[in-house]
């Protein structure tokens, strides 16, 4: 009889991923997924305000959100957790997110080679259509760990 290695579950490994962690710390939570995207909540806090007379969330938390959205889709896609390293990550702010409200991110990951991992995504605060940032990078799968790539 052959095991099967159990099916990754990017839910399981958000509540993982965010307990004593950075991205736990800025309160980051599982919001969607799908085969190859995922969706991050990064909930409006004050203290991470980058304008206090404006009361929007700063652009460094967003940042780590589509860099994790980005990590946890290339997971997705592989179907297990493997390391991965940010080696370009392009963000492009388009608008301040509305005042006092959550962030969503989400990030697809529509390339995976041997060694790299291709991702684009956007951040909106309700949405999608009118998004506050849009982003692209690319990781290093470490040690040609992609199971559905090249």
């Amino acid at each position: 009889m052959s095991e099967q290695t159990p099916q990754f579950d990017p839910k399981s490994m958000a509540r993982f991923m965010f307990g004593a962690s950075h991205n736990g710390f800025l309160g980051m939570g599982y919001h969607a997924h799908g085969e190859d995207w995922m969706e991050l909540e990064l909930p409006w806090r004050e203290d991470l305000v980058g304008d206090s007379e404006q009361h929007v969330l700063a652009s460094g938390p967003i940042i780590s959100l589509l860099d994790m959205a980005s990590g946890m889709a290339i997971w997705t896609r592989m179907q297990a957790f493997t390391p991965v390293a940010t080696l370009d990550l392009r963000v492009d702010y388009l608008r301040p997110a509305k005042e006092r409200c959550a962030v969503i991110g989400r990030s697809e990951c529509y390339r995976l080679t041997r060694s790299a991992a291709f991702v684009r995504g956007i951040a909106h605060d309700g949405d999608a259509e009118d998004p506050v940032a849009n982003m692209a990078g690319v990781f290093m799968t470490i040690g040609g760990a992609s199971q559905r790539g090249e």
